[in-house]
């Protein structure tokens, strides 16, 4: 590991009563595979962060659920669910890594510590919800809420952009919308590439209907090159007299 684990828990605001805890969220299965028993820190047993990661992911959509119910009370269950996809999505949370800088602290094998594993969208986003439920195994609930809080969920202004005139659109289930409602072949999405280094990809996503309308959108995770692809569409289709 790069960095001093106390560096990490002075960032994460929470101090580990089992620290072995901490160096097993931020194991990857690369360097669990190398290693052998007894030669990660104050891990006895090469262990990767899979299983917290399982963990994670279902602690954290129910930490910001929680979050969301108590906040916006006039909201319906699929304005929950919209602004929720917003607040657990890989782009959302690798935000979030980066400002802890969970890059540093990774346990990494030689193959994917060369191929810039420090800086792997998917890395970094595993390694975030392994460390959360770290924190929940270590602490409960209330240590792992104190986490999220400070790291993953959004500020006022975010806030504001968020849910100010409602919450976020959603562009894809609008265009199959669209799609039925004119009789149009069901949208089919590709992925056409990839560019630029790990911490800032950027995508393109080709939305297709049939074989007269296809359209590409870009961004930062493939979901939000798709989604804009989508809302391109829409905007083309709303703007075109639907035939009689």
């Amino acid at each position: 590991m790069s960095s001093n684990l106390e560096e990490l828990e002075q960032a994460l605001g929470y101090r580990f009563a089992d620290r072995a805890l901490l160096v097993r969220a931020l194991t990857h299965s690369s360097s669990a595979n190398e290693a052998q028993p007894g030669t990660l820190p104050e891990l006895p047993l090469a262990q990767d962060n899979e299983r917290l990661e399982f963990l994670g992911d279902s602690v954290l959509g129910w930490l910001v659920s929680e979050w969301l119910f108590g906040r916006y009370r006039d909201f319906n269950e699929g304005q929950l669910s919209q602004l929720k996809n917003h607040l657990v999505s890989a782009t959302h949370l690798l935000a979030a890594s980066h400002r802890l800088e969970l890059g540093r602290y990774l346990h990494l094998g030689r193959g994917e510590e060369t191929a810039g594993g420090r800086s792997k969208q998917r890395l970094l986003v595993n390694a975030f919800e392994a460390v959360l439920a770290a924190v929940y195994l270590d602490g409960g609930a209330e240590a792992a809420r104190g986490v999220l809080l400070r790291h993953a969920m959004p500020d006022e202004e975010e806030l504001a952009q968020l849910a100010g005139a409602g919450p976020p659109h959603d562009f894809r289930a609008e265009l199959e919308r669209l799609s039925r409602d004119r009789n149009l072949p069901r949208p089919q999405y590709q992925l056409l590439g990839e560019a630029g280094p790990g911490h800032a990809r950027t995508f393109r996503v080709e939305v297709r209907i049939g074989r007269e309308i296809a359209i590409t959108g870009e961004g930062h995770s493939k979901k939000a090159a798709a989604h804009r692809a989508a809302q391109d569409v829409c905007r083309m289709l709303r703007d075109t007299p639907a035939e009689p």
